[in-house]
């Protein structure tokens, strides 16, 4: 491991040990539907926390419908009262990859996903807020939402499943760029 590696990771586990909180999430809505997702979150004081959420989706659907994703979006989130309890606001970056096709996405930057297929990358950020509430000792309930810009390069091909390149550029995209409702376990 890197040097550089080893001093963030050191950091991280000297803040968590001086502020003593640690979460570990998943985002339900996106569960249901398939799509792999794990977070955690570490207190870096008394009112600044830095969720990290991960998305992961494989699959391919019936039909040759396919939204494959692998996605993360750092969060550096400040919070009104206590941390992991109430409102709180973020900046969230993103970075993550995508091939898509058969499949209405709502804020899609594509609106020809029915006879396409989409591969590419994005890259971005914005705000957010967000409230947590607590449900026990060690169970919290999150809703957030954020808007933002990315950046999407593209490849798009003839068909769903094969076909020849048929384009390759890139497009701009402002709006949607979060929405959550995650399950939370605090250690």
């Amino acid at each position: 491991m890197s040097r550089k590696v080893l001093i963030v990771l050191g950091y991280l586990l000297c803040t968590t040990l001086a502020f003593g909180q640690v979460t570990v999430k998943t985002n339900v809505p996106l569960d249901i539907v398939r799509i792999p997702n794990l977070g955690f979150e570490v207190g870096l004081s008394k009112k600044f926390t830095l969720d990290v959420p991960f998305y992961y989706n494989p699959w391919k659907y019936s039909d040759s419908k396919q939204m494959k994703l692998s996605m993360v979006q750092p969060e550096l989130r400040y919070w009104l009262c206590d941390k992991f309890n109430g409102h709180f606001f973020g900046v969230h970056g993103m970075v993550g990859n995508y091939q898509t096709t058969g499949i209405d996405l709502p804020f899609s930057v594509f609106d020809d996903l029915d006879k396409y297929r989409y591969k590419g990358n994005f890259y971005g950020g914005g705000i957010s807020y967000g409230y947590q509430f607590i449900l026990g000792r060690h169970w919290n309930l999150e809703a957030t939402i954020g808007v933002g810009y990315a950046y999407v390069d593209y490849k798009k091909y003839e068909c769903k499943e094969c076909g020849k390149q048929v384009e390759k550029s890139n497009k701009n995209y402002l709006g949607p760029t979060k929405a959550a409702l995650n399950l939370i376990y605090l250690f």
